[in-house]
């Protein structure tokens, strides 16, 4: 009987996985073996493998990798002073806040601020040079994206830092160990977790990101998001961008099986 339950029990989630992730995938796999007239066709994936769409991956992957390491170099410490702060969670909503709004509504708001006639240009005549174009630069771009993010990378590593148990951090004190040497062997070894979803959480939406690239860094920064955007929208070849998407979920899988969680059994 309680079998019989757990069934029923499940049969909402499995229908909700079937039409709203397999449905799709199967459907952007479909639409990623065809032509421009519809037609079966493995030349989608033939021209994937060409020099320009793999120098696009890599571009992909180093713009993700450069977001991903400058969103936790901030993130971690900011993260840990947070779990040391008298209101540390009044203080994590105050962060969290900002990413509820719009993303385009922030998108534009940088392009104010990093515009010629910007408040940072101001600043810059004040000491006595000259306005500097600072949209449409890769320091722009990896910029925003690091702002966009920060906050989804802090709650992970700031929910570690706070279940982790202060006695060991004593205890390493206590047998000599300097701050470095405890934060490096005890506190973030127990919090990679913590880091390890955050890296997921902003490495994999990194490399398909397309409305912050275009509007912030114009066509300086092509990616995989954009390459998307274009296929559909501008070129209409359905097959190549379906086949871009497909790669792009394939890499995201990798991703999160080599950041995924390893439960050990024990608590911390």
């Amino acid at each position: 009987m309680q079998t019989k339950n757990s069934k029923s029990a499940l049969f909402p989630y499995v229908i909700w996985i079937a039409l709203f992730v397999i449905a799709p995938i199967a459907l952007i796999i479909y639409y990623s073996l065809q032509d421009l007239e519809g037609n079966f066709t493995l030349a989608n994936y033939a021209a994937f493998f060409s020099t320009v769409y793999l120098k696009m991956t890599l571009s992909s992957f180093w713009y993700a990798f450069l977001i991903t390491f400058f969103t936790l170099l901030v993130s971690y410490p900011v993260a840990y002073l947070l779990t040391k702060t008298k209101h540390k969670h009044l203080w994590l909503m105050l962060i969290i806040i900002p990413s509820w709004i719009n993303l385009l509504l922030k998108t534009y708001a940088f392009i104010g601020i990093f515009g010629l006639y910007g408040p940072i240009n101001a600043m810059i005549e004040v000491f006595g040079f000259d306005p500097q174009q600072m949209l449409f630069t890769d320091f722009s771009f990896v910029f925003v994206s690091v702002y966009i993010f920060i906050p989804f990378m802090i709650i992970p590593i700031f929910n570690s830092l706070d279940k982790l148990n202060p006695t060991l951090v004593y205890a390493a004190r206590d047998l000599g160990a300097s701050s470095f040497t405890t934060f490096r062997r005890v506190i973030f070894p127990l919090t990679m977790d913590g880091v390890k979803s955050g890296i997921q959480v902003t490495f994999i939406p990194a490399l398909s990101l397309f409305m912050i690239t275009r509007l912030i860094a114009g066509n300086r920064v092509i990616t995989l998001g954009t390459a998307i955007e274009q296929q559909f929208l501008v070129s209409q070849n359905w097959g190549m961008g379906s086949t871009i998407a497909v790669f792009l979920i394939f890499i995201m899988v990798v991703i999160m099986l080599f950041t995924g969680k390893n439960s050990k059994g024990g608590r911390v």
